[in-house]
């Protein structure tokens, strides 16, 4: 949420996954504008951009953010770069369910041609299947 009260100062419309909105306002954190459940489709420019919630992994309420056209996939820190060998902290997410979102981000997500992971250099789907290599260990 760091930033979030910049951009609401600004007069800027901030969105999350309404389960990221119910966390932060649990822990009187800044709350963005409007929420989503499942699925929600912006246009910046002449672009499309979906937002995704798949399921639980690194946190329970983390998203992806897709952008057709170009077949970019923002993973976040639910994919990790190739250099990393341990899922970081996952004090917030859920072991169970990371393999299990990581599989729904492969098939929904095959035709990705750049995967960008929350830190480390960009990639394909190399990522997340290493990614899941990493959650099944």
């Amino acid at each position: 949420m760091g930033g979030l009260g910049f951009i609401q100062n600004q007069n800027i419309e901030s969105y999350a996954n309404q389960m990221t909105i119910d966390i932060a306002q649990s822990k009187g954190l800044p709350l963005p504008t409007k929420g989503f459940k499942d699925s929600l489709k912006l246009n910046l420019g002449d672009k499309l951009i979906k937002c995704y919630y798949l399921g639980a992994a690194h946190s329970l309420d983390n998203i992806v953010v897709w952008i057709p056209s170009e077949k970019i996939l923002f993973a976040g820190c639910m994919v990790k770069s190739m250099n990393s060998n341990n899922l970081g902290n996952t004090a917030d997410g859920d072991l169970n369910e990371y393999p299990k979102t990581l599989d729904k981000l492969i098939d929904m997500f095959s035709t990705a041609k750049y995967v960008i992971p929350g830190h480390g250099r960009p990639s394909g789907l190399d990522l997340i299947v290493h990614t899941k290599e990493l959650s099944t260990q």
